[in-house]
């Protein structure tokens, strides 16, 4: 199964310099800040530069992502209409799939970082759903349009999604799944899966 080609500014819109006005800031947008800043203290610490500290660079950034990703509510907007018919084990087994499938694609691409900028530009809540509006500044001064989908847990913002450029991750999963689900079967994406994670 190829990845899913939603750009490099997945990469920089997750782990760039954020910036944000005093008035734009919310309680959604300050909680994602919070977590890029973590990710940024990780990738610029002194003792964790070079390949030899790859791995340990990757279980911290993946422990982050963890503490702000709703990894479960990815996964069941991502399977979309398959998810009902799942028992419970199918789902505990597809989010832990479907999020080694995340991590793999973008987290191994962290060193791609160059110190690309995000300014978040405000947020609009609906209850306990809203979206983060940013985008991503390059070092040439192009910018690209980021929305982080987010759903409040207890006290938490958790991102479900990520649209950059008007192109949502979830989405493109979902369609790449559901081919494959309706060409063949549940089971056959669920090989598929485990056959790209073994090939990394």
């Amino acid at each position: 199964m190829r990845p899913i080609f939603l750009s490099r500014w997945i990469v920089s819109s997750l782990l760039a310099i954020s910036m944000v006005g005093p008035a734009l800031g919310g309680e959604a947008t300050d909680q994602i800040r919070e977590t890029t800043d973590k990710a940024i203290a990780v990738l610029t610490e002194p003792s964790l530069q070079g390949p030899s500290k790859a791995d340990e660079r990757k279980k911290l950034l993946s422990k982050i992502a963890d503490e702000r990703f709703d990894w479960e509510e990815m996964a069941r907007r991502a399977l979309a209409r398959h998810w009902a018919g799942r028992t419970e084990e199918e789902k505990r087994e597809f989010v832990s799939l479907f999020r080694q499938l995340l991590e793999r694609t973008y987290l191994d691409k962290v060193d791609n970082y160059s110190g690309e900028k995000v300014i978040y530009e405000g947020e609009s809540l609906d209850g306990d759903f809203g979206v983060v509006r940013a985008k991503a500044v390059t070092n040439r001064g192009e910018e690209i349009p980021v929305e982080y989908r987010v759903r409040k847990k207890g006290k938490n913002w958790l991102v479900y999604d990520i649209s950059i450029q008007g192109v949502s991750l979830v989405n493109n999963y979902r369609t790449q799944f559901n081919s494959i689900i309706v060409s063949s079967s549940y089971k056959n994406l669920i090989r598929r899966l485990k056959a790209k994670l073994d090939e990394d």
